[in-house]
């Protein structure tokens, strides 16, 4: 579990022991602030006392353009996603509450975003090659911290929490402010759950539209357009962003209006690129500069490289499979330095290549 040292995450490891799971617990030291370092090792001193395994990792940044927040968020979650699989660990429990949720929302409305800004945070998902759970959305930060000091056991308080500068520390203090007219953390987390309802049925019907209007093949997708424009305007708009993170590969979804004329340009059998993603005769695949070998399960002798420009032009029968040139390019070939020895793919030589998750399978887990 993610072990910040404050009284979620305290709670949080108290709780998985008293159920009885065998816990290690990891802190990451961002380096944000000169105490940082002296609290990750407060803490990993508070483990040894308790008999919990402990680990500290640190986020060794470079220089940072943009939100250092979100930047920090996503180090984060990469370093312990490699600790926990370097540790042959199958989940990272992590100790986000009702609160958590509720600011979340209450975010998400400030930029007036849409259902899925407004369902807050998932309380199961997968990314980095490892499942996250939150067991402790439905309970409050309060109450959590009322159970601490009743069993005694201590906790530290992030100055960042209340630090003005920071959105969600703003948005905290606003949500004691709407308490009093029924907008507690708790309601928010309920009118959250809703919305999760909500967008786990509109998953539902993108996975249920794709057949006829998308169609893998090779590790990209080939688009009816006139079936895609025929559709719903937020099913065609989810379906596109599916494909794009899929291709791409990406943690995040793209800007609403880089979208929006993605969207259009698929409904309208355009050219168009976004986010790694290049649509193209009617085939959306990755672009060249962003292709990632990584989604590939290649069996087979020699380097695995993507066929590029060369590639086909060592495929005698590369026309055959049907799929256009651009396509095949950023689809795994076998190398021996510039010699091609199998392109699976372009139906060249000895060896197989799956994509993985499928688009399909990629839907599901959404």
């Amino acid at each position: 579990m993610a072990l910040s040292g404050g009284g979620d995450s305290v709670a949080l490891l108290h709780l998985l022991r008293q159920a009885g799971h065998e816990v290690l617990a990891v802190t990451v030291d961002h380096g944000l602030r000169p105490e940082s370092a002296v609290e990750a090792q407060l803490v990993a001193g508070r483990c040894r006392g308790w008999g919990i395994s402990h680990h500290v990792l640190r986020w060794e940044r470079s220089d940072i353009r943009g939100n250092l927040m979100d930047a920090a968020r996503r180090a984060r979650a990469g370093l312990i996603a490699d600790w926990a699989a370097g540790q042959g660990l199958s989940a990272v429990a992590l100790g986000h509450t009702a609160d958590d949720q509720a600011e979340t929302l209450l975010m998400g409305l400030s930029r007036a975003a849409g259902i899925d800004g407004l369902c807050g945070l998932r309380p199961e998902w997968r990314q980095g090659g490892v499942t996250w759970l939150r067991p402790m959305l439905r309970i409050g930060r309060a109450e959590l911290r009322g159970w601490l000091a009743a069993q005694g056991l201590p906790w530290v308080e992030d100055p960042t929490n209340a630090d003005d500068r920071y959105l969600r520390a703003r948005t905290r203090k606003a949500l004691a402010a709407l308490a009093p007219l029924g907008l507690t953390a708790e309601r928010l987390a309920e009118s959250a759950a809703h919305l999760a309802q909500a967008r786990a049925a509109l998953d539902a019907a993108v996975a249920e539209a794709v057949p006829g209007v998308m169609t893998e093949s090779a590790g990209a997708l080939r688009v009816d357009a006139a079936r895609f424009a025929a559709l719903p305007a937020e099913i065609a708009r989810r379906l596109a962003q599916a494909a794009v993170l899929w291709l791409s590969g990406a943690d995040y979804p793209p800007r609403a209006a880089d979208l929006a004329r993605f969207v259009a340009a698929i409904a309208g059998g355009k050219a168009a690129t976004l986010a790694g993603c290049r649509l193209k005769d009617g085939w959306l695949a990755a672009e060249p500069r962003a292709v990632d070998m990584r989604r590939w399960r290649v069996e087979g002798q020699g380097q695995v490289a993507p066929l590029g420009p060369e590639g086909p032009r060592q495929c005698p029968d590369w026309r055959a499979t049907g799929l256009p040139r651009h396509v095949l390019e950023v689809t795994p070939g076998l190398w021996q330095g510039e010699t091609l020895i199998a392109a699976p793919c372009a139906g060249f030589g000895a060896a197989t290549a799956i994509c993985v998750p499928s688009f399909a399978q990629a839907l599901l887990s959404h």
